[in-house]
């Protein structure tokens, strides 16, 4: 699909006024009526690549793009456990639909510790009416991860001029707002909410990645682009000062590898019970390999220790939030990188026995079970588990800080 068709595509899905939730328990009621509906039409899209445009809609349509938005804004102001838990269950249906709003939930907290209050009346106010952003944050032509090039400068008509490229752009072509990480000639770091469809944008669908296949993480390029200044907030001073910005963020990549997960091991209870034991077990059932069991054991409990850790982490997010500080943030921050580096590992260990325990039927394109692994093997790759082992080392034994970007 080419950037003008995936515009088109945009542009013809209703753009009727959102539903607006307004607790913690419609929210979950509300994902889990359309969870089971992403779930008939997963293993197609994943093997054909067809990039879930409706669904994207009918899931901001919902009301469940809008939950994070602080009820003095008219939103429902959900809990990071709640978020944790839509995300997670979104994922075990569709990896890729899981995903696809971590990073307007992400842009959606950087507005709320940096925006002016006449940006989050603004901003807030489309969210609820069912505005989705996107991203465009990552840069692939650098020699670090670190170095941004994308560039904003203002000009004598007050408006500023955006030119650059990036790359895993999670979400983008299903956005109505690209939200932009650039830097001025201070170097200062700024987020530019973009509206997608801005003369000299160009979104290109070129993400070719094995696994999370229809998340839209392709190329965004900006073109002499003019943006408002009140479409513009700072971007490193959420990092600047103790905020949730960076532990929230990754709260929400862990419960992608958490949903994952129990969505793996519960496919394996399916297809234990249909396979054949093995030919020296001695038994007549897979249900009784006594093997089989052992694996099965392993896998459930890993999967129950990523879910309490994730919801320990949500839990600190939560306690932090009224009076973020120095203790506080690094709490959380810790809290998150458990679950992150934990449900990394769990993810692929039990994506990987429900293929292997599955037998050689596991192995047939028409059932998928495949895309489980690939999914998580593909997410994993944001953050490497290693570092977060590092960090939390340092800081239960030294009693070091981790830092406060977004990677922790």
């Amino acid at each position: 699909m080419t950037s003008y068709q995936t515009l088109q595509h945009v542009k013809s899905l209703s753009r009727q006024k959102a539903h607006v939730i307004q607790s913690d328990a419609e929210a979950l009621q509300i994902a889990s009526q359309l969870a089971a509906q992403f779930e008939q039409n997963a293993v197609q899209r994943d093997r054909e690549r067809i990039l879930p445009f409706e669904e994207i809609e009918a899931y901001s349509q919902s009301g469940l793009w809008a939950i994070t938005v602080p009820k003095i804004y008219g939103g429902a102001e959900v809990s990071s456990l709640t978020i944790a838990k839509i995300i997670a269950l979104m994922s075990g249906v569709d990896g890729s639909i899981g995903q696809i709003p971590q990073n307007h939930f992400y842009a959606l907290e950087v507005l709320r510790n940096t925006g002016t209050e006449q940006q989050k009346q603004r901003l807030y106010a489309e969210i609820l009416a069912g505005a989705r952003l996107g991203n465009a944050l990552a840069e692939f032509k650098t020699k670090s991860a670190a170095q941004k090039t994308a560039s904003i400068r203002k000009t004598d008509q007050g408006v500023s001029i955006v030119n650059g490229e990036k790359f895993y752009c999670t979400g983008s072509l299903f956005a109505h707002r690209i939200p932009t990480l650039v830097t001025d000639e201070q170097e200062h770091e700024f987020l530019a909410f973009i509206p997608s469809d801005s003369k000299g944008v160009e979104k290109i669908d070129d993400w070719y990645g094995f696994g999370q296949k229809t998340t839209g993480s392709g190329t965004v390029k900006f073109h002499q682009v003019k943006v408002v200044s009140e479409d513009v907030i700072p971007f490193d001073q959420a990092f600047l000062q103790p905020t949730l910005v960076g532990p929230f963020a990754q709260l929400m990549h862990a419960a992608i590898e958490v949903g994952i997960a129990r969505a793996a091991f519960e496919e394996t209870l399916i297809r234990v019970r249909q396979a054949r034991p093995w030919i020296d077990s001695g038994v007549d059932s897979a249900t009784q390999d006594p093997l089989t069991l052992y694996e099965l054991g392993r896998v459930a409990a890993d999967v129950r220790a990523s879910e309490v850790l994730l919801k320990q982490a949500a839990q600190s997010i939560d306690l932090a939030r009224p009076q973020p500080d120095a203790d506080n943030i690094a709490r959380a921050s810790i809290d998150v990188a458990k679950v992150r580096a934990h449900s990394s590992e769990t993810a692929l260990k039990a994506a990987s026995k429900l293929i292997e325990l599955a037998g050689s039927r596991g192995s047939q394109r028409k059932d998928g079970l495949d895309r489980f692994w690939r999914n998580a093997r593909v997410h994993t790759l944001h953050d490497a588990a290693r570092w977060k082992y590092y960090f939390i080392g340092q800081y239960v034994l030294n009693g070091i800080l981790p830092p406060r970007r977004g990677t922790l």
